[in-house]
């Protein structure tokens, strides 16, 4: 993982104006919008290659919110951030693309009005193998792409819950909001209070064509 520069330990502020409006924003998009699995499934989101690697928490990407027109928009985030544990949204993933390409310079957050601090532009992108064949793999599918990119586009986490470094930190927070779980949003015999999300507890036939994907 790289950051595009230093602005994230330097520069960027939970406190400033900038980072409390995106923070409300998403938080919106995701009460009202996004609050359960099956709101995202039904949103058109998929989960991508880490939701089957037995971690703790997942992103799950829209294809059609990538690369589309919207740029920094919690309404229509490249991804959604999803806590195994409790089943839940706790944040989302911007990617720095446009008309399907991604940009080199990626857009501040905000700008420092004297300048002397520069900008704050908390941007990250995987540079290793495996991030970067996941998303040739997307790209061949959904955007019919066969170029080995150098690295992936540059991507930006926003975490509703408190976060100890930042919200725009690389890693979720320890604290996702605790019990109880949210409901799953779609038909399941699981208990999402006794049972940790995996790919066994996705629809049949939803979860058959993203492990094609992946």
């Amino acid at each position: 993982m790289s950051h595009y520069d230093d602005s994230i330990h330097e520069v960027c502020s939970d406190d400033h104006a900038a980072s409390q409006e995106i923070l409300a924003d998403v938080k919106t998009a995701l009460e009202e919008r996004y609050p359960t699995v099956g709101a995202l499934i039904d949103a058109g989101f998929i989960p991508y290659f880490d939701f089957f690697t037995g971690g703790s928490w997942s992103h799950w990407i829209n294809p059609e919110f990538i690369g589309d027109q919207s740029m920094l928009d919690p309404e229509h985030p490249e991804s959604i951030l999803v806590d195994h544990t409790w089943w839940r949204p706790i944040g989302v993933m911007f990617m720095a693309i446009t008309d399907g390409e991604a940009m080199d310079s990626p857009p501040a957050i905000y700008t420092n009005e004297n300048g002397t601090e520069g900008a704050c532009t908390p941007w990250h992108a995987h540079v290793g193998f495996p991030g970067r064949y996941a998303w040739w793999k997307y790209q061949k599918l959904y955007q019919d792409s066969a170029a080995f990119p150098c690295r992936t586009p540059w991507m930006m986490h926003v975490w509703i819950h408190s976060h100890p470094e930042s919200i725009y930190a690389h890693a979720p927070p320890d604290d996702r909001g605790g019990p109880p779980a949210e409901p799953p949003g779609f038909e399941t015999d699981a208990d999402p209070n006794e049972e940790k999300f995996g790919p066994k507890h996705l629809p049949d036939a939803f979860r058959g064509r993203v492990e094609d994907l992946w």
